[in-house]
């Protein structure tokens, strides 16, 4: 059941743009076969992840995600980069697509904190699930405060999360409020928020809606429109830690967060009101 607190966007079908050049429908069929090629292998892959230690598990989940990627014809660029394992941290980004976990992932395997539904989704859900992620009931708010300590606990024991706090998918070309709630679970845990600002756009710069995962729509239709995209680039900013005990209290430390990401994504002509958000990633084509 839904409540006055749970997060909306009035991102919907009309912010998908449809004037981003497509290939053609051989190429969008290879696309489809690969990714569920890369679904394939990864499911089998969960059978020795066990076996393999730590450095191994890291190895083979971040080639699992540039694998989606580049079955999906993305490419993602990395500015920046995100700390290696042994220290805790809150990572928090701007919210899209479904390629957002999969581009930060990509990166740097890491946990999450994520919708529970998430669980049930093919392939995705499972690799986040075997990561270890932290699944949060938005539909029942009083589930908030022991996700909020099991973060912290997780946090405090030295796992890196991945957090969008804005708590749903925005379209890319604006983007929500970043709401306090798990930030307390930093400031509980005594380590450092990580903000990352994710760009989607095409070859020649221009930015795109298209990879959005909004609305009514299934990961199926998003996932097929991902992949009919031609020269689609995912841009990862790692940004500079914000350090624990510079905020106050939970609401400063989400504003600081959310102030790093804007100046990457809103242009210096627009007040910070007007949330705009171009998006980018790479791997190749």
């Amino acid at each position: 059941m839904s409540h006055a607190w749970m997060p909306g966007s009035p991102c919907g079908q009309g912010c998908l743009g449809g004037q981003e050049p497509t290939v053609g429908r051989v190429v969008r069929v290879l696309r489809i076969v690969g990714v569920v090629t890369v679904v394939l292998l990864s499911l089998l892959s969960l059978l020795f992840l066990p076996l393999i230690g730590g450095r191994g598990r890291n190895w083979l989940t971040r080639a699992i995600f540039r694998a989606v990627l580049v079955a999906v014809g993305v490419r993602l660029v990395v500015h920046g980069e995100i700390p290696g394992p042994g220290r805790g941290a809150l990572v928090v980004n701007n919210h899209t697509s479904w390629l957002d976990i999969v581009a930060v992932n990509a990166v740097r395997p890491m946990r999450a904190v994520a919708k529970k539904d998430i669980a049930s989704w093919p392939v995705l859900g499972w690799l986040v699930s075997a990561a270890g992620s932290v699944y949060v009931d938005r539909e029942n708010i009083r589930s908030l405060p022991g996700t909020v300590a099991a973060l912290a606990d997780t946090l405090r024991a030295g796992a890196m999360v991945n957090v969008t706090p804005e708590g749903t998918t925005w379209c890319g070309l604006t983007h929500g409020r970043f709401r306090p709630a798990l930030f307390q679970a930093a400031i509980d845990g005594g380590v450092p928020v990580l903000p990352v600002a994710l760009r989607f756009r095409l070859r020649g710069g221009a930015a795109t809606t298209a990879p959005a995962f909004i609305g009514d729509e299934t990961i199926v239709d998003s996932v097929r429109r991902t992949a009919a995209l031609r020269g689609l680039v995912i841009e990862v900013h790692v940004l500079d830690e914000i350090a624990p005990g510079r905020a106050q209290d939970r609401h400063e430390l989400a504003r600081l967060a959310e102030r790093a990401v804007d100046d990457v994504l809103v242009p210096a002509s627009l007040p910070a009101e007007n949330h705009w958000t171009s998006s980018a990633v790479e791997v190749a084509r």
